[in-house]
């Protein structure tokens, strides 16, 4: 379906104007647009953040099964943390201009349990290219008990999902690990995403293979075989671990587009959408939490989602400054820059917007109706 998708070609000014005043920001500057030493030290908090407690686990400091499981919390925040702030950036190729320097912390997605390959096809060609078109951008693609978008089939439960989406979001990378890196990598072989790509098939699941055996075992078997304590105590440990994880990378991703107030612009019958790329970022993408500082440097910069899905390519520690200039250009040309004074503002309007998305459409038939009217 990707192939088939068009963006308008009128409208380049604005895009143009705003990378020439990006462009002359770090020049003036004399900045690199790649990690700095703010990133550095963040990479280091980090690792130590999930790597720390791990060796104090594994180390038998502490047979306290409280004590452990608290660990186990802290390591959540380490994922998260690295997804957002470590893993996020190299995968996209703006963490250092040297390639074998995003790549090997790029893989730290496979460390922590995910597969780099899968995550870059799903977030970076089609979630940065085809942000919140239905059937392509898989961050809204349907998910049964979810509705994250207006086009997405409905169901009775939908009505109550901005009640129980929470308790499902802890589930997010919990599900990535054991299940859906391995459905994603065979639709994306079928779609033919893997050659397209650069990769192949074999390489990929090789890959991915020997990476979740080694995550699996020193996460699960090696804590089994060491610790004094029983085999399901293992298992809510690392449950407990990646619903922390999961918890908080739902509720940073998800209120940057599913929210209210942003839009799902659809194709045309011969695949033409109505914006082009940039201008349509502007309409898919919401900011929030400018203000809080120690927030933002958490979710790697990732609240200036605008910023971000503009320039994938400059490191998130330049965002903050970047803003301005991205709002005023929005402003010059008569666009939306949409953004939420707060983290809570922004968690709110996503809520609404899922309750929205959860009414019954006009029109819908309910599902158990369907058989009997076809």
């Amino acid at each position: 379906m990707t192939r088939n998708l068009k963006f308008a070609t009128h409208q380049q000014e604005f895009f143009k104007t705003l990378s020439q005043r990006v462009n002359q920001y770090f020049q003036t500057n004399g900045i690199e647009r790649t990690a700095n030493s703010e990133m550095v030290i963040k990479t280091v908090f980090m690792f130590s953040l999930y790597f720390i407690p791990y060796f104090i686990v594994m180390s038998g400091a502490t047979a306290n099964v409280w004590a452990l499981w608290g660990l186990c919390i802290v390591m959540g925040f380490g994922i998260a943390g690295i997804g957002l702030s470590v893993m996020h950036d190299a995968n996209h190729g703006s963490y250092s201009t040297k390639p074998w320097v995003n790549t090997l912390l790029g893989f730290s997605l496979n460390v922590i349990g995910g597969h780099a390959f899968n995550w870059r096809v799903q977030h970076n060609v089609l979630h940065h290219t085809y942000t919140n078109v239905h059937d392509v951008d898989e961050d809204i693609s349907p998910r049964g008990v979810l509705r994250m978008a207006p086009s997405s089939k409905w169901l009775p439960m939908h009505r109550y999902q901005h009640m129980y989406a929470w308790v499902f979001y802890g589930l997010m990378t919990f599900v990535w690990v054991l299940v859906k890196d391995f459905s994603r990598l065979i639709k994306y072989e079928k779609d033919g995403l893997v050659t397209r790509n650069k990769s192949t098939a074999v390489a990929e699941w090789a890959t991915m293979l020997v990476s979740k055996v080694v995550y699996l075992g020193y996460t699960v078997a090696l804590p089994m075989v060491v610790l004094p304590v029983t085999w399901w105590q293992v298992l809510i440990g690392f449950f407990t671990m990646h619903y922390i994880a999961g918890f908080i990378l739902a509720i940073i991703f998800q209120p940057a587009h599913v929210i209210d107030g942003t839009e799902y612009p659809l194709p045309d019958e011969k695949g033409n959408l109505e914006n082009n790329w940039a201008i349509h970022q502007l309409h898919t993408t919401t900011n929030f939490g400018h203000k809080e500082k120690l927030f933002s440097w958490y979710v790697g910069g990732l609240n200036y989602q605008v910023e971000h899905h503009l320039f994938p390519n400059i490191c998130h520690v330049h965002y903050r400054k970047l803003a301005a200039i991205v709002e005023q250009t929005a402003k010059e040309f008569n666009l939306p820059y949409k953004t939420k004074e707060t983290f809570w503002e922004a968690l709110v309007a996503h809520t609404r917007q899922l309750r929205i998305l959860g009414q019954k459409p006009e029109g819908a038939m309910s599902p158990s109706l369907t058989p009997a009217l076809q």
